[in-house]
């Protein structure tokens, strides 16, 4: 609505965001997007479209005092203007999109503005490239070379559960059921969900808790829990390169998936809100595509008609 600033509507969203438990760390990072964006209208607004690549020169000089309704035609020009200043991957546009998502959805169900103008924008697909994974075999592989048990076990319960690494952090031993096999996990946005782990991993667990029964499952310094920087440490010293933990929560979904066929569970396992994150997984699985083509494609199974 004209007068709804986003100095006023970015605070706004900001306490929502730390009302729903979000991380300072992912605070930030929506604040970040929605104010380049915000100083974007306002050069284009005040300044005129020409003048774009002379202001852009200093954004930390960025202004706020720019209305929040924008037309979708804005949103995509915003888009296509960042991708030719910096040659941005796929996922850090679809970062971009998700952050000015999550900030419109809220302006409109707060009736701050008439329409949703993201309703329409279009995320970039991802490059298999940027999707890769180990598969089973590999991830046990990878942790049969792991002589440490710590870091085994680390790597050993993502693949084993499919949690995010501030998940993993987080495990304390009270919240691990060990008779039924389950761990509550706190997730993104205070939500809590139950994950399943297998009796191997949790009799490693067992082991390497050492009858203690709360606390942090991997304590740091200070018995505090371990940190997330000392997890992706542990993925560079023995990981193949390209391999983080991200990528072994994929592995976990994709070998989950590939067997059940059911992407409802693995979005409930994952913690994903949306079952669109999760429909990433139903292109992985190549080893299904070959076994079809070979049974059915008239030229492979030479059963021409």
């Amino acid at each position: 609505m004209k007068g709804d600033y986003f100095s006023e509507w970015l605070k706004r969203f900001s306490y929502q965001l730390k009302m729903r438990n979000y991380s300072q760390r992912t605070i930030k990072s929506y604040e970040a997007t929605i104010k380049i964006f915000a100083y974007y209208m306002w050069i284009v607004r005040n300044k005129g479209q020409d003048k774009l690549s002379v202001f852009w020169t200093d954004i930390t000089k960025g202004r706020l005092d720019t209305e929040i309704d924008v037309s979708t035609a804005q949103i995509n020009d915003f888009l296509m203007f960042i991708s030719n200043e910096k040659e941005y991957k796929p996922t850090t546009l679809r970062r971009y999109i998700s952050s000015l998502s999550s900030f419109y959805k809220f302006c409109y169900t707060q009736e701050a503005i008439g329409s949703n103008p993201m309703i329409s924008i279009d995320r970039p697909k991802l490059k298999e490239k940027e999707l890769k994974y180990l598969k089973h075999n590999q991830v046990m592989k990878l942790l049969e070379s792991i002589e440490d048990e710590r870091d085994r076990l680390i790597i050993r319960t993502i693949y084993a559960t499919g949690v995010r690494v501030s998940e993993l952090c987080g495990i304390d031993i009270s919240n691990i059921d060990f008779e039924d096999r389950t761990i509550r996990i706190l997730g993104k946005g205070g939500k809590v969900r139950t994950v399943f782990v297998d009796e191997e991993t949790l009799s490693e667990i067992d082991k390497f808790t050492g009858g203690r029964i709360d606390g942090p499952l991997f304590p740091g310094q200070m018995n505090q829990p371990i940190s997330p920087r000392t997890v992706q440490y542990i993925f560079t010293k023995y990981a193949p390169k390209g391999i983080t933990p991200h990528k072994i929560r994929h592995s976990y979904a994709s070998e989950l998936y590939k067997r059940s066929k059911n992407l409802r569970v693995v979005q409930e396992n994952l913690g994903h809100s949306s079952i669109q994150t999760t429909e990433i997984y139903l292109h992985t699985d190549v080893d299904e595509r070959r076994d079809i083509y070979q049974k059915y494609f008239p030229l492979s199974n030479h059963k021409q008609e």
